[in-house]
């Protein structure tokens, strides 16, 4: 493969005068130039480690410096001009060309798209938000997009695919430079339709600027980054500037929450609804729960009727299956034939993850790290087994730590036996965080036991699981390392689980 594809952009991009580009943007903001703007432009930037040849250097002004204070770096490695403001502007080395407005992280996302092309227009673009479900909604929609013999693609927290491939993105929501780029790219490859993970960060922060949804779908909203929105209401409104025209085109809503109704009256496009529960624009009835997914019926406007299943065990994935076939229905695409793809696919890395190595009770690894999302996947594992359910909990660090006795709590009530150890403490002490995690268990019925290794506490789950039992491993799902004082080691927890199960069947 390219270097142009590993770093999510085109192999051929366009190019564009710069004086075209200032005397474009001159419409959206007032302008000022600095030196000669006679070269031509075929990408941008915000990192100077990204810039490639041809590229504009965005320097924004950061918390604690400047991004013209790099912007050397980034014309030696091959800039041709920097996008700054008047501040930035005077640390520029002389003789630098350079556009000069306001705030350049307003236009970003807008000059991101001109410069590439406006690549996104030339695909259907559906966004997904909520706390919970985005990336298996977005990946069960890629296997579904994939079956109609549509080329799809997919960004989210497992990473980027275009057209079945697999590229490296450091983002749930890249910035809107790389987001550009890897749209142009998408065009490049044959895609016709993105499934995109939408974060209230992205949205705050104007990573996704410069794009209009095709459809924005919303899956739900619970406990999450309020280290990052002042509270839920702060954190709703994020989600919900994404259902403006601005933003999107339609939208789909889930009529089950309260937040997902409330959006409803809130949104100022076209809306459709969806529910498991009741009546909706689309709604899922018959619906048969088992242990390696779901099936159910879709029933969608003007009498719309067929099969569906979900290869993920779970009421809520229902919900999210639901959501992804409603979403391409409104989109254009055939959403029987999507259900169908979806129904075939291998369902979504980490989540609800069944590790089979041979053992006699059943041994799940799921990305679960919130409240909600524990309590979910417990009450989807517990019908699974007449034994005990065993989990393996542990808490981020240098997140909101108001959510750690809050899911000890649940899953003290929920579990048999609870074990807690350490998921990623970042740059935090891991011994507090379990203590935190420890400190809401107190009311629940489980066996609550801490060992702070994970690899020892992923095997002390496995010695104790009796045939029958249900062990479930949460909080990592599909990551591949575990971040302890700032750096990352190789920890997967499918691998270490399967290597546990090995380990007692040598004994």
């Amino acid at each position: 493969m390219d270097h142009h594809a590993l770093s999510g952009r085109p192999s051929s991009p366009t190019a564009t005068p710069l004086h075209d580009l200032a005397a474009w943007l001159e419409t959206i903001t007032p302008v000022h130039t600095v030196g000669a703007l006679a070269a031509e432009v075929t990408g941008i930037s915000l990192s100077t480690q990204r810039i490639q040849s041809g590229d504009v250097y965005a320097a924004l002004p950061g918390a604690r410096a400047h991004g013209a204070d790099f912007a050397g770096t980034a014309l030696a490695a091959g800039a041709v001009a920097v996008l700054t403001d008047p501040a930035g502007a005077e640390l520029l080395p002389a003789g630098t060309a350079a556009i000069v407005v306001d705030q350049p992280r307003h236009v970003l996302g807008k000059v991101a798209a001109r410069i590439y092309g406006e690549p996104a227009q030339a695909m259907q673009m559906i966004g997904v938000t909520g706390t919970q479900g985005k990336t298996t909604t977005t990946r069960l929609l890629e296997d579904g997009l994939e079956a109609v013999g549509i080329t799809g693609a997919v960004i989210g927290t497992v990473g980027t695919r275009v057209a079945g491939t697999d590229i490296k993105t450091s983002l749930t929501t890249p910035e809107a430079p790389d987001l550009h780029g890897l749209f142009a790219l998408m065009r490049e490859r044959g895609v016709s339709a993105c499934a995109m993970e939408v974060s209230s960060h992205a949205l705050v922060l104007g990573r996704v600027d410069g794009v209009v949804f095709d459809v924005a779908t919303f899956l739900n909203l619970g406990r999450d980054h309020l280290d990052f929105h002042t509270d839920v209401d702060d954190y709703f409104a994020a989600k919900a500037s994404l259902f403006t025209p601005g933003r999107a085109r339609r939208g789909l809503t889930n009529l089950d929450d309260e937040f997902g109704r409330l959006l409803l009256e809130r949104a100022t496009i076209p809306m459709q609804t969806f529910s498991i529960r009741g009546p909706a624009d689309w709604q899922a009835v018959d619906i048969e729960l088992a242990g390696d997914g779901t099936s159910f019926t879709v029933l969608g406007p003007d009498g719309l009727r067929f099969p569906a299943r979900v290869p993920v065990p779970g009421a809520f994935n229902v919900s999210n299956t639901l959501a992804a076939i409603a979403s391409a229905a409104i989109a254009g695409l055939d959403a029987g034939l999507v259900a169908t793809g979806i129904g075939q696919g291998p369902g979504v890395p980490g989540r609800l993850e069944q590790v089979d190595a041979g053992q006699d009770f059943v041994l799940v690894v799921d990305y679960a790290h919130k409240p909600d999302a524990v309590e979910a996947v417990i009450a989807t594992l517990r019908p699974l087994t007449d034994g005990r359910v065993i989990v393996v909990l542990g808490a981020g660090g240098d997140r909101d730590p108001g959510k750690r006795p809050i899911m000890g709590a649940i899953a003290a009530r929920l579990a048999d036996v609870l074990i807690v150890t350490d998921d990623n403490p970042r740059t935090e002490d891991p011994a507090a965080i379990r203590a935190a995690v420890l400190a809401g268990t107190g009311d629940g019925s489980a066996e609550v036991v801490e060992v702070g290794d994970r690899r020892a506490a992923i095997i002390e789950a496995v010695r104790r699981a009796a045939p029958g039992d249900v062990v479930l491993v949460a909080g990592k799902g599909h990551e591949t390392g575990q971040e302890i004082h700032g750096e990352v080691h190789p920890f997967d927890d499918r691998i270490v689980a399967r290597e546990a199960v090995a380990g007692l069947a040598a004994r």
